[in-house]
């Protein structure tokens, strides 16, 4: 079986794994960002064939290298320098991967690596950031999404390859690297000292926000993330008496990964009746050759029994979360909320050379179940909510972040006393507290749950009223 890769370039432990998103059997193994060659350059009517002067003209340069150069090169380097510069002239996702390169994508499929823990694209001449890594060196220093890295240890990244770059930010756990970065909003560049470690990502983390209503965190779609995540939906059944209410999916700067596991994750919550609307389709591919066809089909399962899914993403979110969010969409199984996504819709396959080395490939585009491409467009959210920051709430009129309840009225009647006004006043005291936490310190996330808990507030309302009807007849 082909392993088909959505995805970006990667930085994880500073491979050129900088935002991958992507499958790993046979064929390939992963990726994930932005390219449009495909679309642009469409095959040729007729089979192009290298004339005696091309062919003559490439080994001339060889020659020309070989002799005039200032220093010796070596004939293998020579050969892996222009497998090299074929594939970075094709598309910024296409590479060559040699030895070093090929061994830390096979390891990075499987969650571990070694590095500062960021992904990234090549843009304008530079790097820019896709996401940081959870807890990783880059993410704990600040760096973010959007960024763009201009220097590595003091050398412009203009001066290096994409490659060049990524191998600058190798290094064995332990040892520094510096980065020299331009944010939007900053007029002048932001210096970070970073210590490179090993990055052990575990790409599900998820707790029970509020009365039933869960949270689960995906941060990248790796080979153990389908079974983690149903180990986690599991935990949030007992610990909520076994009833979700609802449930948020957090792929906010999550860069993608296994195409296979976005697809098994996407399974996870929709049900036959859902499926039928496009054929049990999850997402498919499309490009010149038969090989790049694919097409993922679902199997009926629902984790939580039809409650209500909101996903929440960003500007990072890209290539496999893309595929998880635009087919939760179109099967109008979830609200999506947040913010537009990457927009990484190429799909790149690993394809080997010999037992050590290989090339990355863009070979397709992907769609989402109702045809949508996500190349340079991304996904568009339901309900825009912007990562707005709220600095001071200390202040603030806590009463403003929860509805105004009637006991709270002044001259209210009072009713069947079961709890004082007192008690009650304090519970929600404590509530608008709570709130007012989370408000500050993930505005995103506040706004989520406040739509997640009106979507089951609405489904509740929905089934007492065709109970009461049935009841009724």
């Amino acid at each position: 079986m082909k392993r088909l890769l959505p995805g970006t370039v990667a930085v994880w432990f500073g491979v050129f794994l900088l935002g991958l998103s992507f499958s790993v059997p046979v064929y390939a193994v992963k990726n994930n960002e932005v390219n449009d060659a495909l679309s642009a350059n469409p095959a040729p009517t007729e089979k192009q064939v290298l004339s005696d002067s091309d062919i003559s003209r490439f080994t001339n340069a060889i020659t020309q290298i070989k002799e005039f150069y200032v220093k010796n090169i070596d004939d293998k380097k020579l050969l892996e320098d222009a497998i090299r510069g074929m594939l970075t002239g094709l598309d910024p996702h296409s590479e060559y991967l040699d030895e070093d390169s090929y061994k830390t994508l096979l390891m990075a499929t499987n969650g571990e690596f070694a590095g500062v823990g960021i992904e990234v694209t090549g843009e304008f001449g530079v790097l820019k950031v896709v996401s940081p890594i959870d807890d990783t060196p880059a993410a704990k220093a600040g760096v973010k999404s959007g960024d763009y890295i201009v220097a590595i240890d003091g050398k412009q990244v203009s001066d290096m390859t994409l490659s060049e770059a990524v191998d600058k930010m190798r290094g064995k756990k332990g040892t520094p690297v510096a980065l020299t970065v331009i944010r939007k909003g900053e007029k002048n560049p932001i210096a970070f000292k970073l210590t490179r470690d090993t990055i052990r990502m575990v790409s599900v983390k998820s707790n029970m926000m509020d009365n039933g209503f869960g949270y689960v965190r995906i941060s990248q779609f790796q080979e153990p993330t389908t079974e983690l995540l149903i180990t986690a939906v599991e935990n949030l059944k007992k610990s909520s008496g076994g009833n979700v209410k609802g449930l948020i999916i957090d792929l906010r700067n999550n860069p993608g990964g296994l195409l296979e596991t976005a697809v098994q994750v996407a399974d996870l919550f929709l049900s036959d009746k859902a499926l039928n609307r496009y054929s049990k389709v999850i997402v498919y591919t499309e490009g010149r050759q038969p090989k790049s066809l694919y097409k993922a089909k679902g199997k009926p399962t629902d984790l939580i029994d039809g409650a209500p899914i909101v996903v929440l993403m960003n500007e990072g979110s890209a290539s496999a979360s893309e595929i998880l969010a635009g087919a939760l969409q179109d099967y109008h199984r979830a609200v999506i909320v947040g913010m537009p996504s990457f927009g990484k819709g190429s799909v790149q396959t690993v394809l080997p050379l010999d037992q050590t080395h290989a090339i990355k490939l863009t070979t397709a585009l992907y769609h989402t179940p109702a045809g949508r491409v996500i190349q340079n467009v991304g996904i568009k959210p339901d309900i825009i909510i912007e990562n707005l920051k709220i600095t001071d709430t200390s202040k603030a009129d806590l009463s403003m972040l929860a509805p105004v309840k009637e006991f709270q009225l002044k001259g209210h009647l009072p009713g069947t006393k079961t709890t004082s006004n007192t008690d009650a006043s304090l519970d929600t005291l404590a509530q608008n507290q709570k709130d007012s936490t989370l408000a500050q310190s993930d505005f995103q996330l506040y706004e989520a749950l406040k739509i997640l808990k009106s979507m089951a507030f609405g489904k509740d309302m929905l089934l007492i009223n065709s109970t009461s009807v049935a009841k009724n007849q």
